[in-house]
């Protein structure tokens, strides 16, 4: 792939990957992508997973040939990007590596050595040239770990963002869902703690003139329409803003009785109206496109069990996913079933103590074993609440 006349993709595709950072499904594959600059001095933008290094380090030399690498920038040590940087300073022996203080505290940690001869530390504002090309280095901690750094080329007005706008999937594969779908599960599984820095990032990147985007995952973005909408969605999603009208509902069900609740409230909210009502089996479905989905949409609707006195683990599972990526702004409905003493709403009530913005509504419903003409009553009013503005 020709990213500019200078700047070449020399990454890799992952089709024999079952469960990303083990425990994201990732059907499609992932992608770990690389850059090189070839100008008068050639500098290379992180490596990739271990396993792919041999195919990596050809993908490098189809480009350079026999000639010599001078920089290799290391924007993040995640063992995605990072798991290569021994195999390249011994191959490239004149190299130096570029990074933040803290990428070469765990460079150490990871490889023994931080290439005390052969290292330069870059912070925030410092700059770096190859001839043609300026580099300019843009601090971004937690986003997702500490030591990252994005680096803007001024002459070709490329970003080179890290994990940043990434996305799940292999880029040989065409994404019949778009960018969006995979990104926002990429967004907030993997970033979705850290909206406060991403917004301090996106602060920073309002003054560049960028005219691509080369993320370490997913396709690059290289129009002003796909720049202007990842943006976008990037400043909704960080910000912890509603990006779709709708309700998230997420069950869990032992025997079906709490199912049949669930299914027969998803209903009610259809023909009430809803513009989107996205069901969830929290035991059966993938619980990273459930927490995608609370975060998607505005409203949020719990049911489940009273299990051990506590609820179904499930959904303390999905629960625990949502607060820790601070899970806030939301409306939340809730939905307890037990035979003879339901708790289970007052243990999910409990469970987004700490989370901030969360209105609850008034109507719990309260399911004694099966529905009934009363608990379907309920459903109706919970459904009322919810969708009301």
């Amino acid at each position: 792939m020709t990213v500019s006349a200078d700047v070449k993709y020399i990454g890799v595709n992952d089709h024999d990957i079952d469960l990303f950072e083990g425990q994201y499904v990732v059907p499609q594959g992932m992608a770990y992508n690389s850059y090189v600059v070839k100008d008068e001095k050639t500098l290379v933008f992180d490596t990739v997973d271990r396993r792919f290094g041999d195919e990596w380090l050809k993908n490098l030399r189809g480009e350079v040939g026999d000639a010599p690498v001078d920089f290799l920038v290391v924007q993040h040590m995640e063992p995605d990007h990072s798991a290569n940087i021994a195999r390249f300073m011994e191959a490239y022996p004149k190299a130096v590596v570029v990074a933040s203080a803290q990428a070469f505290s765990m460079m150490k940690n990871f490889f023994g050595t931080d290439y005390p001869d052969r290292r330069r530390i870059v912070k925030e504002g410092d700059t770096l040239s190859t001839g043609r090309h300026t580099f300019t280095f843009v601090a971004a901690p937690m986003v997702h770990w500490p030591e990252v750094v994005v680096t803007y080329d001024s002459t070709d007005r490329i970003l080179f963002s890290a994990d940043g706008f990434g996305k799940f999937g292999a880029n040989d594969v065409v994404d019949p869902e778009g960018w969006d779908c995979e990104a926002r599960r990429y967004y907030i599984g993997i970033v979705g703690k850290y909206g406060q820095q991403v917004q301090a990032l996106l602060r920073k990147a309002s003054s560049l003139d960028i005219g691509t985007i080369c993320p370490l995952h997913g396709p690059v973005l290289s129009t002003t329409e796909e720049i202007a909408h990842a943006v976008k969605q990037y400043d909704t999603w960080s910000s912890y803003s509603v990006e779709s009208p709708g309700v998230c509902l997420a069950y869990t069900s032992v025997y079906g009785h709490t199912k049949a609740a669930a299914l027969k409230l998803a209903e009610i909210l259809k023909a009430k109206g809803c513009p989107k009502v996205a069901v969830s089996d929290l035991a059966r479905d993938d619980q990273p496109e459930a927490v995608e989905d609370a975060f998607r949409y505005g409203k949020l609707i719990l049911a489940t069990t009273t299990y051990n006195t506590e609820i179904f683990p499930w959904m303390r599972h999905f629960i625990d996913h949502l607060t820790e990526r601070n899970y806030q702004n939301r409306k939340v409905g809730l939905v307890e079933n037990g035979s003879w003493a339901p708790s289970a709403a007052k243990v999910m009530k409990g469970l987004f103590a700490k989370s901030k913005g969360i209105t609850f509504c008034d109507t719990v419903v309260t399911i004694r074993g099966a529905l009934n003409a009363d608990s379907e009553a309920q459903l109706e009013k919970l459904a009322d609440e919810i969708l009301a503005d």
